[in-house]
């Protein structure tokens, strides 16, 4: 079986990262010094994070890393027990030949706010014999005292040149053939997460066949930019609600779309629309944002799409006229 991409050419060392480079100086001085403290590493999906966590290990601890890196992924055990009983128990042994571990608790915002309480008590109890890297996407759900005990490094959204240089090392390596647009078209599904646009190489690449544009979007499961936008253009534009909904029917219909996928589409051609002024865009971006948070909240994907629609036509001058005669 192939190896997994993302893993096969996950980097070895901190100099090997993509992007964040400033977040990788201050990393790669602490292990020069080995001197590391507890570490919070926050930032969005598939940006550096862990792997950031594993080069760290592997540089302090060389070739028995792994007997002194536990990693957990707090989104899976959300409870106080994770804390009192995994964590805890690897925690309180020493290390085999050396003085410290190294415990990497991924998506700790998912984690309860007692879980975080006992977390802190844990990291105080045990700083002798272990240093904890917490992550998460969002540091404001992580607790003041928890934040205080550790030294934050934010990691950015990576650039599209750095992905796309990534993309291409990929492609020259696993000899895949791709069209003009193909790689432009991962880095704008992908927005910025590298390990989703490896999978999405991986992915089109085993067809074995020429990866194009069109593929990215579909095995993506994102809308074309085209249809994403002619739909915004028969709402917003044209006023007309029936034949905008319509057509979003027909492509999440034969796409097998979401609604989080076509709130994502929107989003990203809503700027590219001349034809609106700036104001109808601010507007239809005000829409978006609050029927994306009601679908996250367990509301009809497709009532909540059918009234954002509504909500577009709303603000098309076309709109009263249509009304008006009746189409």
């Amino acid at each position: 079986m192939e190896a997994i991409w993302t893993e096969k050419y996950r980097p070895q060392k901190l100099r090997e990262m993509v992007g964040q480079k400033q977040t990788v100086e201050r990393l790669e001085a602490l292990v020069k010094s080995g001197s590391v403290p507890h570490m919070l590493f926050s930032g969005p999906a598939g940006v550096g994070k862990t792997t950031a966590a594993v080069c760290i290990a592997r540089e302090l601890f060389k070739d028995g890393w792994q007997d002194r890196f536990l990693e957990t992924n707090a989104s899976d055990e959300r409870g106080i027990d994770v804390v009192r009983v995994k964590i805890k128990n690897f925690a309180r042994t020493l290390a085999v030949g050396g003085s410290h571990k190294i415990i990497f608790l991924d998506e700790c915002d998912a984690l309860t706010r007692d879980a975080q309480n006992a977390l802190r008590r844990t990291m105080e109890k045990y700083a002798s014999t272990c240093r904890f890297i917490l992550s998460c996407n969002y540091i404001n759900k992580i607790i003041d005292p928890l934040q205080s005990r550790c030294a934050t490094f934010r990691f950015l959204p990576l650039k599209d040149e750095e992905i796309r240089r990534y993309l291409e090392k990929i492609v020259s390596e696993e000899g895949v053939k791709t069209e003009k647009d193909a790689l432009e078209a991962i880095i704008e599904v992908s927005e910025g997460d590298l390990r989703a646009a490896t999978n999405v190489l991986q992915t089109a690449a085993a067809f074995g066949r020429k990866v194009s544009g069109k593929e990215i979007y579909s095995v993506a499961r994102s809308l074309f930019p085209e249809e994403a936008r002619e739909i915004l253009v028969l709402a917003a534009v044209e006023g007309d609600f029936q034949a905008a909904r319509e057509k979003l029917i027909k492509v999440v219909n034969s796409g097998g779309l979401g609604g989080e996928e076509v709130v994502k589409a929107f989003h990203r051609e809503i700027f590219s629309i001349d034809e609106l002024p700036a104001q109808a865009k601010m507007a239809l971006v005000r829409a978006l944002s609050e029927y994306a948070f009601r679908m996250m909240e367990g509301a009809s994907e497709r009532i909540q799409l059918d009234a954002f629609l509504a909500e577009a036509c709303a603000l098309s001058p076309k709109s009263a006229q249509r009304t008006e005669r009746g189409t």
